[in-house]
């Protein structure tokens, strides 16, 4: 008797532990994506602009004359969307944040340092980025196929991390030849079948992120003002750069970072993995957000005078020796 007692109850607690281990899957967080044309389907179609990057030149999508110009886009995206939705995956709107940004952009130019009167360096697609807040970018690009009366999707669908800018998943192929003019029909049809392993790949690399954290770059340099501080400047008999560093050791998740390069006036941090989320544990961290935490540490313990400037989602710049 008492060994089916122990096998009864062996049997109820693993039943106990694969609803548990379902309970928690199905409650499991999934990235917030946000689906945009590709740079080679806005070159082709000639949805560009030229753009001032710092002193160079750069062209780039012209996101909101491609939305108000091409039909099939608006249908594409609104395909996209609805497959992504179907499988669970919260979603930004390209053309609702593109609004939001025209809205900013006057007063985006207005923002000035107060040490040197630069503007802001932020391209329209980091823009575009930081106002979404999406975690993956789905950029999606295609070209339409004629054989006979027949014709067919050409298509590249790539998701990439908004903050490290690294292709996290991807798919491309084309699909078969069908008689119906609707290119939104045609890419659903073409990339239907491989739709649950590209998401199954953008929710493994969100599983990643939410463990190991987020992958930003953080530069940090020093004003040449004369003031004699550099970050070979000693503290309590410790280098500026060997605070920083063994500050942001601290704050990192699992101490995951590399300094990729570093003089006396300048360190650079790659591959460093921030929090998903601030402290509250809802408002999703950036690494504006984790550079200003370190300009708070040494502003309170060294009295240091610092100044952030954002370069995106996942890339600031922290400079020390004035605001």
């Amino acid at each position: 008797m008492q060994k089916y007692f122990n096998a009864g109850l062996r049997s109820m607690m693993l039943l106990i532990l694969i609803c548990t281990a379902t309970g928690v899957m199905a409650q499991a967080k999934r990235p917030k994506l946000m689906v945009v044309p590709s740079d080679v389907w806005c070159n082709q179609h000639g949805y560009v602009q030229k753009f001032d990057n710092q002193g160079t030149e750069e062209i780039v999508p012209d996101y909101k004359k491609a939305l108000q110009s091409n039909q099939d886009l608006n249908n594409v995206i609104a395909k996209i969307n609805a497959l992504m939705a179907d499988r669970g995956f919260p979603l930004q709107d390209m053309q609702q944040n593109i609004k939001s940004i025209n809205n900013l952009s006057a007063e985006d130019r207005l923002i000035r340092s107060k040490t040197s009167g630069a503007s802001m360096a932020e391209s329209p697609l980091d823009r575009l980025r930081r106002t979404a807040k999406a975690d993956i970018i789905v950029e999606i690009g295609w070209d339409v196929v004629k054989t006979g009366p027949k014709q067919s999707v050409r298509y590249l669908i790539r998701g990439l991390d908004a903050y490290s800018n690294k292709q996290v998943a991807g798919d491309q192929g084309t699909g078969a030849p069908s008689f119906s003019a609707d290119v939104a029909v045609l890419l659903e049809e073409a990339v239907l079948a491989h739709m649950d392993n590209f998401t199954a790949q953008l929710q493994q690399h969100f599983e990643d992120i939410l463990v190991n954290g987020r992958e930003v770059v953080i530069d940090i340099r020093v004003f040449d003002n004369g003031s004699g501080i550099d970050l070979e400047t000693e503290y309590n008999g410790y280098e500026l750069s060997e605070i920083i560093e063994q500050w942001v050791n601290d704050n990192t998740v699992a101490h995951r970072f590399n300094k990729s390069d570093a003089t006396d006036n300048y360190i650079l941090f790659d591959q460093v993995r921030i929090p998903l989320y601030k402290a509250n544990g809802t408002s999703p961290q950036d690494a504006e957000g984790f550079t200003r935490e370190l300009m708070r540490f040494l502003r309170s313990d060294y009295n240091l005078p610092c100044k952030v400037l954002n370069r995106g989602l996942g890339r600031c710049l922290l400079i020390i020796g004035e605001k």
